[in-house]
């Protein structure tokens, strides 16, 4: 929880910084407050569409929401960030997830 307050008060300070907002959005899923994390995922990608790490960790709560479609889209739109960025590492990870969840 002191975290989740350090994270707070930064982003008082800074309130459009993607970084704190993801890192918020993990200690939320940590503690089991998903619909924040969700949230906090959707408004960080909409601000910045290319901050693709916030893609797998949307993605992957869908899918244990149960919302596999949601899920599915998610992975589509952050490969394709990814493969627009040249970030090898990140189109890796989500097309790993992607293919986990439809096979």
């Amino acid at each position: 929880m002191e975290k989740m307050k350090q994270l707070r008060a930064f982003l008082k300070l800074s309130p459009d910084d993607p970084f704190l907002k993801h890192a918020l959005a993990l200690e939320y899923i940590k503690v089991g407050k998903d619909e924040s994390a969700r949230q906090l995922f959707i408004e960080i990608l909409s601000r910045d569409p290319m901050y693709t790490g916030s893609y797998y960790h949307l993605a992957r709560l869908l899918e244990r929401a149960g919302e596999r479609e949601s899920a599915m889209s998610w992975y589509e739109k952050g490969m394709a960030a990814a493969k627009e960025q040249g970030d090898q590492h990140a189109y890796n990870e989500l097309h790993a997830a992607y293919e986990d969840l439809i096979y």
